[in-house]
């Protein structure tokens, strides 16, 4: 069992080429949250329903700032990813 651990601790160094952001799809989880809770919104306050409302209204809020939030990252473009060249971290050491 120990040295499994060991295996899965190592990486491959390739880390910054294979990962995959996650901003697109925050994007469209947050406008679809915004786009709810938008209506919710509307709809408790038709109903009747005050704290319903305002609880809607909160995630409306919520979801705007992590929409812009969002935006922001990915007018910011990619960051600085290692190339090719740069070799593979080294495994973690034991320490005995």
């Amino acid at each position: 069992m120990d040295g499994e651990s060991e295996a899965m601790a190592m990486r491959s160094g390739n880390e910054p080429v294979t990962a995959r952001s996650p901003l697109r799809l925050r994007f469209w989880l947050s406008l679809w949250g915004l786009v709810w809770a938008a209506a919710g919104t509307v709809l408790f306050s038709l109903a009747g329903r005050p704290g319903w409302a305002a609880a809607c209204a909160v995630v409306v809020v919520l979801a705007a700032v992590d929409l812009a939030v969002v935006i922001h990252h990915i007018h910011q473009g990619p960051h600085y990813q290692p190339g090719p060249d740069i070799p593979p971290y080294e495994p973690p050491r034991r320490r005995r």
